[in-house]
């Protein structure tokens, strides 16, 4: 019976999905009308289910401790419950090397990692990991203290702070500076630090003018700490006006271990379906998820829920898939390709996608 109900109200959640989009539901919709509703489709559709012999599958999910994780709070939360799809265990981490051995031995099976942190395990690995779907599109802002920042050409002859040397922050910026006409080496200065919060700290407290480039939700935790900080730049629409031709920065992809993907492809077609559920969820009822946010230990509710909107949480997949994580990662591999680990990925990187 307890899997009968599971399946029954997987199946309604899908029936109820339709029927708001069909009704143009508003993105602020009330979680009490949606929960009643769905209860009401579950006591309906209890019935049609009687021969349902599907037994959960046990899989280990890792994320980042960030914007990559909180796509999935709904998720964590109906496993917390006993109300997912398959009995999932989450692995919360700090970097993406805490879980990137796991993922490749099948020990993790599906996993939220940066993009080119996932092209370089592909590569490492020899096809042991596919891409399934964009989960973060870009999460980097320039902020400013003294309110002349207001295009990427106001960069120039300024010192930027930052974290990420050697890695996607600095390469994202560099060419976002180049494809302005401004020289990252010779026409600005960037200072790098070791941890977002360094620079988050810095931003904060510094007296004089200040410009840095951060990630949300540290963004929100300088706005909140200096009342002269402002988002001077939104870096993925900057990045969108200057390169064009529908690219765009990729922060987060889901994977998926090849092995499983290839022996489980229910399994993974029934958790992506449940990914989108949650992204929604995450968007429309940003309150909520905030709370789910600091239950499952990702950020304070209190900050989440003022970062969230500038988050990009999404999911992509399929075609478009495929063209924006390309498309990102010859720009990577242009600046260095060490970053997604020595060459472009092939074709069998993205999973059921020709």
């Amino acid at each position: 019976m307890r899997i009968r109900k599971i399946f029954c109200t997987m199946t309604s959640l899908m029936l109820l999905g339709l029927a708001l989009s069909g009704c143009g539901m508003g993105k602020n919709a009330d979680a009490s009308d949606l929960a009643g509703k769905t209860q009401s489709e579950h006591d309906a559709l209890e019935q049609s289910v009687q021969n349902d012999n599907y037994e959960k599958q046990n899989i280990t999910v890792a994320a980042l401790k960030g914007p990559t994780a909180i796509g999935m709070v709904q998720i964590m939360k109906n496993a917390k419950d006993g109300n997912a799809a398959d009995n999932y265990s989450f692995k919360i981490a700090g970097t993406a090397d805490e879980f990137t051995a796991d993922l490749i031995k099948g020990e993790v099976q599906i996993a939220a990692l940066p993009c080119n942190a996932a092209a370089t395990l592909y590569n490492k690995s020899n096809g042991k990991i596919k891409v399934m779907g964009i989960n973060t599109l870009g999460v980097l802002y320039i902020l400013d203290t003294g309110n002349d920042v207001n295009s990427v050409q106001d960069l120039k002859g300024k010192t930027i702070y930052s974290t990420g040397k050697g890695t996607t922050p600095e390469y994202t910026l560099r060419y976002l500076l180049k494809s302005a006409g401004i020289d990252p080496d010779r026409d600005v200065k960037i200072e790098f630090k070791s941890e977002a919060t360094e620079v988050a700290a810095l931003l904060a407290t510094e007296s004089g003018y200040s410009v840095a480039m951060l990630p949300q939700p540290y963004v929100t935790t300088v706005l909140k700490q200096n009342s002269k900080a402002r988002i001077a730049l939104d870096v993925t629409k900057e990045w969108e006006k200057l390169a064009g031709d529908d690219s765009t920065v990729v922060t987060g992809v889901i994977a998926v271990n090849s092995e499983f993907a290839e022996k489980n492809p229910q399994v993974v077609a029934r958790f992506m379906e449940e990914y989108k559920k949650s992204s929604e969820f995450v968007n429309s009822d940003v309150r909520s998820a905030a709370a789910l946010v600091e239950e499952f230990g990702i950020f304070k509710a209190e900050i989440a829920e003022k970062a969230i909107p500038y988050c990009n949480i999404t999911l992509i997949q399929g075609s478009e898939m495929k063209n924006k994580v390309s498309r990102y990662l010859s720009v990577l591999n242009g600046e260095n390709p060490a970053s997604i680990g020595g060459a472009m990925p092939k074709d069998d990187f993205y999973l059921n996608v020709k």
